[in-house]
């Protein structure tokens, strides 16, 4: 499904995957995965660097939670992994202030406390957190300081954070979430892979080609 078709559903929250459209895949991989539109270097050299694009109103994302986090909690050493909350220009969905509410986290060093609780927030309890004041609120209601939050919502450091997913998103040439970038080089997704284990078989296998390379 395309991005269009994604913002249209999200404004109801019946979210679905979006994973269409993409750059054509490499002619050996069967399909399993593309390539990105633009390298993207590492950012630690000797490292394999491995992302997740994501979206917190998405249900494939909030189903596909639980298996992607065991995964990279065992990947090996070589590997740095990554989640990017991603934006869609929309006048209807706030996805800016739900990427600016993930930088929040980390930055006030909440995120392991509070990531799956957003995702609850949003598909078990049905909030839309669809402005600033509801992001607040929801903050507020899960033990954070309001005012405090708000600042880290609004500063430099978050802004900057948005900034580089914004570009790294680009970069990858994805068009859906939930979706695997490894090593700023290729991607993959259970759209493209045919399942959501398919899709981390297809990340390992990718992993350990570049480490090969």
């Amino acid at each position: 499904m395309k991005r269009r078709e994604l913002i249209q559903g999200a404004a109801a929250l019946g979210v679905t995957s979006l994973l269409g459209g993409m750059s054509p895949a490499i002619a050996q991989d069967s399909g399993a995965f593309r390539k990105v539109r633009k390298e993207v270097p590492r950012s630690t050299p000797g490292k394999i660097d491995v992302v997740e694009f994501f979206w917190y109103g998405c249900i494939h994302c909030y189903n596909f939670e639980p298996k992607v986090n065991a995964w990279h909690k065992k990947l090996p050493s070589d590997v740095i992994f990554n989640k990017v909350p991603i934006v869609f220009q929309s006048q209807r969905v706030n996805f800016q202030g739900h990427q600016r509410l993930y930088y929040t986290l980390e930055a006030m060093g909440k995120l392991d406390q509070a990531h799956s609780k957003v995702f609850e927030a949003m598909h078990k309890d049905k909030k839309l957190l669809a402005d600033d004041a509801q992001i607040f609120d929801f903050a507020e209601s899960i033990g954070l300081k309001r005012e405090e939050f708000a600042n880290v919502f609004k500063s430099f450091g978050v802004n900057a954070k948005c900034a580089q997913a914004k570009a790294l998103f680009e970069s990858y040439g994805a068009d859906g979430v939930p979706t695997l970038g490894v090593d700023g080089k290729f991607f993959t997704s259970a759209s493209i892979a045919g399942s959501e284990d398919n899709a981390i078989r297809v990340a390992e296998a990718l992993i350990k080609r570049q480490r090969q390379a």
